[in-house]
């Protein structure tokens, strides 16, 4: 008996990740919910996060745990272990796999998945139709008590779900103590409080992009001095969607020389480049200077293999091209 471990990935818009086998695998083409064996020691929550990371370059938050499945195939017998997780990374870099997609729950059983992973399928389908969406705070407006903030601290380390971080954000929107406390959090040094509470200002942002706009300037320097990166993918993921004009202008050098900086590093997540590439279109809008550099340091990253930042590269540069036409004729 095998013991695998399985992850449920969705995305911002509530689509579930499916990646599809290679055609030297013993179940050649064959769609898949991302995972692998678990190690000796190891528990499964450590191989889901693990595995993820090697074979999708991707972070996840994990939600809960089904029920295991156990399928004989013949050749093996496999325990199927799946997590429900959710990301914010929407560019899995594939190293293992033949091709991904991003599935409505409805079209989930439409692929041709593999028989263990049917069964899980139907699990979660079944599952997410009844599972209550929970409330996870019932704070008032005001400043937190000791007592309040550990409440709120604990209710961050147990989320469990994007449904909760929204829940969050409109008890920020209630309460500015949260958002403060929220923003603090998200440049601290304990990574998983840190991931939670920048993912939850995203969704703050979402919602209420009025409550984060004061703030801009604080995430634009901070950037730079954080320890984790998923909180810097959260805070770009704002930057990008944000109206820069509303961040103070001398913060706009900072925020360019990290958005390249994370371009041409070879160590930058997928999700990372993506968001830089976006703030720096953004960027040229206001400073046409930037548009050869941008367009240079994009090219330069068409020879990578990554093939969502090529195709977001190559939106860019016609976007590029055509500012830079419009104003040549501007000029005539």
């Amino acid at each position: 008996m095998i013991d695998v471990a399985c992850a449920i990935i969705r995305n911002e818009d509530d689509r579930v990740l499916l990646v599809q086998r290679g055609e030297m695998t013993d179940h050649p083409l064959k769609w898949e919910f991302p995972g692998g064996k678990i190690k000796k020691g190891e528990s499964g929550e450590e191989c889901i996060i693990r595995e993820i990371r090697e074979e999708l370059s991707m972070d996840i938050v994990i939600c809960h745990r089904l029920g295991s499945v156990v399928h004989d195939y013949g050749h093996k017998q496999v325990n199927l272990i799946p997590f429900v997780c959710d990301t914010l990374d929407e560019l899995p870099l594939l190293s293992e796999h033949n091709d991904y997609r991003w599935l409505d729950e409805e079209e989930i059983l439409m692929a041709d998945l593999l028989d263990a992973d049917i069964l899980v399928a139907r699990i979660y389908l079944k599952e997410e139709s009844k599972t209550p969406v929970k409330h996870p705070s019932d704070l008032v407006d005001k400043d937190l008590t000791p007592a309040e903030e550990s409440d709120l601290m604990e209710l961050l380390e147990n989320m469990m779900s994007r449904k909760e971080a929204e829940f969050f954000a409109a008890s920020a929107f209630e309460n500015k103590a949260i958002l403060r406390r929220l923003l603090h959090y998200s440049v601290g040094s304990e990574g998983k409080l840190a991931f939670r509470a920048s993912w939850t200002l995203s969704k703050v942002f979402d919602r209420y992009p009025e409550l984060i706009y004061p703030h801009l300037n604080f995430i634009v320097n901070s950037l730079g001095k954080l320890e984790s990166e998923s909180t810097e993918r959260s805070f770009l993921r704002i930057l990008s969607l944000a109206d820069l004009m509303k961040a103070d202008p001398a913060n706009h050098g900072v925020l360019a020389d990290h958005c390249f900086n994370a371009l041409k590093s070879g160590f930058s997540a997928v999700a990372v480049k993506a968001y830089s590439m976006e703030i720096l279109y953004k960027l040229a809008l206001i400073y046409p200077g930037l548009i050869y550099e941008l367009s240079s340091t994009i090219n330069m990253l068409q020879g990578e293999s990554q093939a969502g930042i090529i195709a977001r590269g190559r939106i860019i540069l016609k976007k590029l091209a055509n500012i830079s036409s419009d104003l040549l004729s501007s000029q005539q």
